[in-house]
């Protein structure tokens, strides 16, 4: 795994609007600034951090995606999550003080590394940051809490539209197009993730494309009629 440890600056970050330090002040964010260790290089399909490891930090995506997995008791990986830039990693090790999945890039992809010793004695100093934490914290619980929902009530079809849709809310709050997708999981990420198979993933690929809703091209997909895809979910 490589390292890249060029200093990082909260205030000039262009993510600052959707990190930690969303609404902080100027002077508040050069004190934050020195939360950050260092921006860790990942290449793809390594590990950020793996099931076990000492917890010791927290990290921020700043460019890439990642995937965390569990391994099954039959051992099978079992995709948990995909988390892309501005979303924490790491909130799984708090607890126990060793993490409990893997973290691996799905491409390159860059974090920053915030030890959570530090993070926990500049929140006391900034109760801004502390209030997103907790808020960042919140997110991830209602997102799990829509997960097993989804994993629970729905059929195949609003499993998938939910995942869609999701996915393009979380890129447009980045700046990105809200119907134009590039995925970078692969049809048995988003199988597992979602509890169905890879072939129910094709195939409900497939018919959304024959409804109108989508137009599918390998990992590009382009939402025709995103109010449809709601309808799914009703």
């Amino acid at each position: 795994m490589k390292m890249d440890v060029i200093k990082v600056a909260c205030a000039t970050c262009n993510l600052r609007e959707i990190c930690l330090p969303i609404g902080l002040t100027q002077p508040d964010l050069e004190y934050v600034g020195q939360m950050v260790e260092l921006r860790r290089f990942v290449e793809r399909g390594e590990a950020l951090f793996r099931l076990g490891d000492e917890f010791k930090s927290l990290f921020v995506v700043w460019t890439g995606f990642f995937k965390t997995r569990v391994l099954t008791e039959g051992g099978h990986d079992q995709v948990t999550g995909f988390q892309m830039s501005g979303e924490l990693l790491g909130l799984d090790g708090i607890s126990s003080d060793r993490h409990t999945c893997d973290a691996v890039a799905m491409e390159d992809s860059q974090a920053c590394q915030i030890p959570y010793e530090r993070l926990e004695g500049i929140a006391r100093e900034v109760p801004g940051l502390q209030r997103q934490l907790h808020k960042l914290m919140s997110r991830e619980i209602v997102r799990d809490h829509g997960a097993m929902l989804s994993l629970g009530s729905l059929l195949a079809e609003a499993r998938l539209a939910a995942f869609l849709l999701d996915l393009a809310h979380r890129l447009q709050a980045r700046g990105f197009s809200s119907s134009s997708l590039h995925l970078r999981m692969s049809r048995e990420e988003i199988g597992s993730y979602l509890g169905i198979t890879v072939e129910t993933v094709s195939r409900t690929f497939t018919h959304f494309q024959q409804a109108g809703l989508l137009e599918v091209r390998q990992r590009n997909i382009h939402i025709l009629d995103e109010p449809g895809l709601h309808r799914l979910l009703e």
